[in-house]
């Protein structure tokens, strides 16, 4: 019977855990894509060697819970007011690499005119913009970019443009702000998928480290809670309804 000191060994090693993320037990429901572009995120953090440079800001919903699986620096915000705060951060530590991290319930609401604004000054900081298309923690009410016929909490029989509007393609908007330079939409539901997510946050901290302005990253993802669908049909109906609608893939690239 093999040593298991030998077993262990680097060079046999097939993966370990970034030392960027924390021991804490993942607390996201089951099939959460919060937990994936997590690990992208502590990655590049560690391949980057920048963990004593790096500062998140998050606010209000799941996202707030990135404080307890990154070891990071990283700073709460009121909801929707999280470009705001980095805004403030970059400017008070241009050498820092500052990042938010949202969801859609927040980016896309409450908070459309502070991401609006930040991105259209240009300032030197990655976001990354969680989409599942509804209100995760507070209950799975409609969201801005929820799709037409969408069940939630809140539109039960489905959205209803003529009551609630269009879904909001608040990427394509960004895209055309003169601030930003890097603007992409990628999901996390594959291993090809993820590999091209975690490509895209290298490119967007690197862009920081070269001063290149706001970088935006939209992940679509899933919500299996809030959609009322176990973690294999989620990531299915991602794929069947969500992503025809938010197409992945660069929208800028300077």
């Amino acid at each position: 019977m093999a040593d298991i000191n030998e077993i262990i060994k680097e060079e046999n090693l097939v993966y370990s855990k970034s030392k960027i993320l924390t021991d804490n037990i993942m607390s996201y429901c089951p099939g959460c894509t919060h937990g994936v572009v997590h690990k992208l995120v502590a990655e590049v953090i560690e391949e980057m060697n920048i963990q004593e440079k790096t500062i998140g800001v998050c606010p209000v919903g799941c996202s707030v819970l990135a404080y307890k699986f990154l070891n990071i620096d990283i700073q709460q915000a009121s909801h929707g007011r999280a470009p705001a705060v980095a805004t403030a951060v970059a400017r008070l530590k241009p050498d820092k690499y500052v990042f938010t991290y949202q969801g859609d319930g927040d980016l896309a609401s409450i908070g459309t005119g502070e991401i609006i604004h930040a991105c259209n000054r240009g300032e030197n900081i990655v976001v990354i913009f969680i989409n599942n298309g509804i209100y995760g923690m507070t209950g799975g009410q409609m969201a801005p970019t929820s799709l037409i016929g969408m069940p939630t909490s809140t539109s039960p029989y489905g959205r209803d443009a003529k009551l609630a509007g269009n879904p909001l393609k608040i990427t394509e908007l960004i895209a055309q702000l003169p601030g930003t330079t890097f603007v992409t939409r990628q999901a996390a539901h594959t291993p090809a998928a993820v590999r091209k997510c975690k490509k895209a946050i290298l490119k967007a901290f690197e862009n920081v480290g070269n001063k290149k302005g706001t970088s935006f990253i939209e992940v679509v993802s899933t919500c299996s809670s809030g959609w009322k669908l176990s973690p294999v049909k989620s990531n299915e109906w991602m794929v069947e309804h969500m992503l025809p609608f938010y197409q992945l893939g660069d929208l800028k690239d300077e």
